[in-house]
C-alpha cells in the first residue's frame, strides 16, 4: 500500500483499494502485472530526434515521412505530445524539452533539451517552431528564452493561441486569458 500511494495521483485509500485488488487477484496475473511494469521501465527508451519516449531509438512520430519535419511543435513532456496526438490535426513533428524552466524547482535551461533544437534551426532543417508550453509564468520564461537563443536563425517562431475555452462564461475567465482573447481575436466568419 505504501508503494501504490508513492504514484502521483493516488492518496493512502486508494492505494488500498488497489493494494486490496492486487490480492483478491490470481498470483499469474499479478505477476503479470509487475513484469509489464518492469519490461515497460528497462526498455523504454528516449527519441534520439524529438525526446519523445519510444520502444525503438527512434519513435514513431519522427520515423513517418509522411509527417511534415519541418514543422516542429514544442511541448514540456509526453502528455502533451498525447494531447496534441488527440486532436488528429497536427502533421508535424515535436520536439520534447523535459520541462520547463523553473528556478524555484532548481530546473534552468543546461536540464532540457534545447541544444538538439537549436542546433536543427541552426542547419535550417526546420521552417516553424510552434511553442506550446504551459500559460504559466514559468512556461512563459521559457518561450522567451528559446526565442532569445533561435535569435538569427531562419526559423518562423508561433505559439498555440490562447483564449476562452468553448463552453466556458467570459466571466469566470481569468484576466489575463480575457485580454489574451481580446487582443489575439480573430475574423468572424458567417459563412
Amino acid at each position: 500500500m505504501n508503494e501504490l500511494a508513492r504514484l502521483p495521483g493516488i492518496g493512502r485509500k486508494t492505494a488500498l483499494r488497489l493494494a486490496l485488488h492486487l490480492i483478491r487477484q490470481d498470483v499469474q496475473n499479478v505477476e503479470s502485472f509487475s513484469q509489464a511494469i518492469m519490461k515497460m521501465r528497462n526498455d523504454i527508451k528516449r527519441c534520439t530526434i524529438c525526446h519523445n519516449i519510444s520502444d525503438n531509438e527512434i519513435c514513431d512520430i519522427c520515423a513517418n515521412h509522411k509527417r511534415d519535419h519541418s514543422l516542429v511543435c514544442v511541448v514540456q513532456d509526453i502528455r502533451d505530445v498525447m494531447a496534441i496526438e488527440n486532436t488528429g490535426q497536427y502533421n508535424g513533428v515535436y520536439h520534447v524539452l523535459g520541462g520547463i524552466i523553473s528556478p524555484m524547482e532548481g530546473i534552468g535551461p543546461e536540464d532540457l533539451t534545447f541544444e538538439s533544437l537549436i542546433l536543427k534551426a541552426s542547419e535550417g532543417q526546420i521552417k516553424e517552431i510552434i511553442l506550446a508550453l504551459p500559460t504559466t509564468i514559468e512556461g512563459d520564461t521559457t518561450n522567451y528564452y528559446l526565442s532569445r537563443r533561435l535569435i538569427g536563425n531562419p526559423v518562423l517562431l508561433s505559439t498555440i493561441a490562447r483564449g476562452i475555452a468553448i463552453g466556458d462564461d467570459i466571466e469566470y475567465a481569468d484576466e489575463i486569458t480575457l485580454g489574451r482573447s481580446i487582443v489575439n481575436r480573430i475574423p468572424f466568419s458567417n459563412k
